[in-house]
């Protein structure tokens, strides 16, 4: 077990008024990296995200979360968030804290925010290596696909009238926000328009009872990737969180599994 203490660090990303300090954890260990990149909302601190870190500090790994601007720990305004954004965000720290190559684990959001960094690591040829990628009820294009199609026309005037939809959230008393700007600029950040090449493994956990993320998104999903190197694992009876102790021991063992995949290849 690795004794390697978790190091909180903040960084500054943008300039003028778009500057907002973005707040992430790291460890140090072995490669490869297990970096979490959390959905809407949500924060460094769930349940998920403290299972993953666990569990690359048993096994000795290197390990990075963050809280996206107006998340968690992070300044910003939520309200000015965007994909584009928090995709920006999550480069950044990933090019400052994670010094190894990469496995991804993006939760709902998350999911389209680590499709996004392959796409930018592929298209710069450099940086921080991404080895594998663990997609847990992945809502790639959720703007476009899950939510576009189900507005009402009271809502889409709303949007219209006000910039912004509010809507009951099931895990919160909050209100959730969506902006007309996340609208516009998740219609820039598509990733479900044609193949998506990721040149590494992935492995995709979707729940059959998601109320949030039917799970024909996923399979819809899978139809994108590349044939070879992908795994999916529908559970029945699992939701959106994916948080019960058998769903995190199933997240545990798809981490582990992409670990000794990076290892066999050579790439970590």
């Amino acid at each position: 077990m690795d004794t390697a203490p978790e190091i909180s660090g903040s960084l500054v990303v943008g300039s003028g008024e778009a500057a907002r300090r973005i707040a992430y954890e790291s460890r140090d260990g072995e490669g490869p990296a297990l970096v979490w990149l959390g959905g809407y909302r949500s924060d460094m601190r769930g349940t998920k995200a403290e299972h993953l870190c666990r569990l690359a500090a048993e096994n000795g790994l290197a390990s990075c979360r963050l809280d996206y601007s107006g998340h968690g720990e992070s300044g910003g305004r939520f309200e000015d968030g965007t994909i584009s954004r928090w995709v920006e965000e999550a480069a950044a720290v990933l090019a400052a804290a994670v010094d190894k190559p990469a496995i991804l684990v993006g939760s709902s959001m998350g999911a389209w925010i680590a499709l996004r960094l392959v796409q930018r690591a592929r298209a710069a040829r450099g940086g921080t290596p991404i080895v594998g990628l663990l997609l847990l009820a992945p809502a790639p294009d959720f703007t476009r696909r899950l939510m576009e199609p189900q507005l009402t026309p009271a809502q889409r005037q709303e949007l219209v009238d006000n910039g912004f939809l509010s809507e009951p959230s099931a895990y919160s008393d909050a209100p959730t926000i969506y902006t007309q700007a996340l609208f516009a600029d998740g219609a820039a950040n598509l990733v479900m328009e044609g193949p998506i090449e990721t040149g590494c493994p992935v492995t995709i956990i979707q729940g059959m009872a998601d109320p949030d993320v039917p799970f024909q998104h996923a399979l819809d999903l899978v139809s994108h990737l590349p044939s070879d190197g992908v795994v999916v694992t529908l559970v029945r009876d699992g939701d959106h969180r994916l948080s019960r102790p058998r769903d995190l021991q199933l997240i545990e063992r798809a981490a582990l599994d992409l670990v000794a995949a990076a290892r066999d290849a050579g790439t970590a």
